[in-house]
């Protein structure tokens, strides 16, 4: 056998053992690679080693992924590892991380040339912005010089490559938080940031840089003109930042500005900050008679998983809306099971937060019907279709939304008349089954049967001042999820997915973030059957329908909504917004 031919087998042979062990059949549906769990290990302040003399050239390659774990500025440690030349040239920080799975296959392929071959996970840029992979392998070919009788790498990759735990040991997901146009509330957009105390100043410069591509249309920015005369001092749990560079007025931004500053910085756990100071231009900004030292206390109106109180959960019993609150109908003709609906949404008016808006879909032989009307009163006939999906609503606008035949976006204002939304690339992926919107109203998450199957996309929701709604930038947040049946939105940043579980044939809970990062699997314990839809809210008990009855999820297993007590009948859970 010759030399090339032996490599080509080693290399085959490396692959194979890869793909064996980092995945699960690819004729089932779901997860390649388990991503980030919530806790991270605490030990960040492991540094990497030097090369050893005589090392291998698969051995210097390895060894210089593993130096990309490292917080020392410009990676000292993981330079030894390269040529002269090449140490130069290299900037481990102009394009991001690529972020990959543990079982990586290392294998020599000609003289000099060492390719590397992994599951990658994601990329993160250069502002902390992650996009999750698409199925597949990440493979990178290394080419290697003698320098003083020991092997260098002497094309290193632009950025860096960085083990999963490594990442998850050394970098923070936080949000970046922006303003939806409403200026009710703060959106996340979720970035990662090293650990450290250059943190709070690395999350306000992000914050002067603007929102990521895909959120920037649907958000405002008050600190877009602001900038930052030097880096933000934190005095116990009390931070300064100082600003400049904001108009000659700059009165209708300080407030936003103050808000947008407070909720970011006071998510920070190291340190830990729970007061915020401003300072423009040298002299402490106050607005709206707050204190010097500002909290989130004081902005508690623009929180951005704010629930309305009367918010319990809903769902449907043989055509009437029931809440949890031990199967009580809600008033009105829709609790009687008048209206024989099949799904329901409620909307809370966002200056009372008193629940005001119901809309239902009724299903027939004919195809479907919306009803609309006020709470606890009669309902009307707004919109027909052979199908419509279920109602979804906001907390920031007293309105609902459906997909009508599977392709057209239709909004709901309360009191007017149904109003296309524009989603111009949304049928070119297929029939969208499933529509959620988020709390902020800025995001939309669906569920479209496409050619790869029922595949769950986020995108955003801009408004023109004309009037005009569009859904755009739709992405794939979770590519290895499959067999998506239902979605939901746990709170601003986060979804709850329903869909199939890869080996084993059946459909479970996973939790996601809005950019695809931390997929792990929800327990299915307690439950009778496979969930068939989910109801979910921020700062409340997940909700499930199995076997044709209503689940709540406490703690770690799904119980009956009455404890101890036989589980309700009923379908399609929801929580009011």
């Amino acid at each position: 056998m010759s030399r090339a031919t032996a490599l080509a087998v080693a290399l085959l042979a490396a692959l194979l053992a890869l793909t064996s062990c980092s995945t699960v059949p690819s004729a089932s549906p779901v997860v390649e690679i388990t991503q980030a769990p919530a806790r991270v290990p605490q030990a960040v302040g492991i540094e990497p080693l030097p090369p050893e003399a005589g090392a291998s050239a698969e051995e210097i390659v390895r060894d210089f992924i593993n130096a990309a774990a490292s917080t020392v500025r410009r990676h000292p440690v993981a330079r030894q590892y390269l040529t002269p030349e090449a140490d130069q040239a290299w900037d481990p920080d102009e394009s991001g991380i690529s972020v990959i799975g543990t079982d990586l296959a290392v294998v020599t392929t000609d003289a000099g040339a060492v390719t590397v071959t992994a599951n990658l996970i994601g990329t993160v840029d250069p502002r902390g912005i992650f996009t999750a992979a698409e199925r597949g392998l990440f493979t990178r070919t290394f080419s290697l010089q003698q320098v003083d009788g020991e092997w260098r790498i002497s094309t290193p990759p632009d950025g860096l490559i960085m083990l999963e735990p490594d990442f998850r040991r050394l970098y923070d997901g936080v949000a970046a938080y922006f303003l939806d146009w409403t200026g009710q509330r703060v959106v996340p957009d979720p970035r990662y940031l090293i650990r450290g105390d250059s943190q709070p100043t690395a999350l306000v410069e992000r914050l002067i840089a603007g929102p990521s591509a895909p959120l920037a249309a649907g958000v405002r920015n008050p600190l877009s003109e602001a900038e930052l005369v030097r880096g933000v001092t934190v005095q116990g749990q009390t931070a300064t930042v100082e600003l400049t560079g904001l108009p000659a007025e700059p009165a209708p931004l300080l407030a936003e500005i103050s808000a947008q500053l407070v909720w970011n910085l006071q998510q920070l756990d190291r340190p830990r900050i729970s007061n915020v100071v401003v300072l423009l231009d040298g002299e402490p900004v106050t607005p709206a008679g707050v204190p010097v030292q500002q909290t989130v206390e004081d902005w508690a109106s623009f929180d951005p998983d704010a629930a309305p109180v009367d918010g319990v959960g809903h769902y449907i019993d043989a055509g009437a809306v029931k809440t949890v609150a031990e199967g009580q109908p809600v008033p009105g003709p829709a609790g009687t099971g008048e209206y024989g609906l099949t799904s329901a949404a409620i909307a809370a008016d966002s200056a009372s937060g008193q629940l005001s808006f119901l809309t239902g879909v009724r299903t027939d032989a004919g195809g479907a019907t919306l009803l609309a009307g006020d709470y606890g009163g009669g309902l009307t006939e707004v919109l027909r279709a052979g199908t419509l999906s279920a109602p979804t609503v906001a907390a920031t606008r007293t309105e609902a939304w459906v997909v009508r035949d599977g392709a057209e976006l239709v909004r709901i204002p309360k009191g007017g008349p149904p109003q296309p939304v524009a989603a111009p690339t949304l049928p070119g992926l297929g029939r969208t089954e499933v529509l959620q919107l988020s709390p902020d109203g800025v995001r939309a998450a669906v569920v479209v049967d496409g050619p790869q199957g029922r595949r769950l996309h986020v995108g955003t929701v801009v408004r023109s001042e004309d009037g005009a709604v569009v859904l755009r930038d739709l992405r794939n947040v979770a590519p290895t999820l499959a067999g998506v049946i239902d979605v939901g939105w746990r709170d601003s940043g986060n979804l709850l997915v329903l869909a199939g579980d890869e080996g084993e044939d059946r459909i479970v809970p996973y939790s996601v973030g809005v950019d695809g990062w931390g997929l792990t699997l929800v327990p299915t314990s307690g439950l009778p059957s496979q969930p068939t839809a989910l109801g979910v809210a921020p700062l409340r008990q997940p909700l499930v329908s199995a076997g044709d009855t209503v689940w709540q999820l406490a703690g770690g297993t799904w119980v009956t909504l009455v404890r101890g007590a036989e589980p309700l009948p009923g379908t399609a859970p929801f929580y009011p917004l």
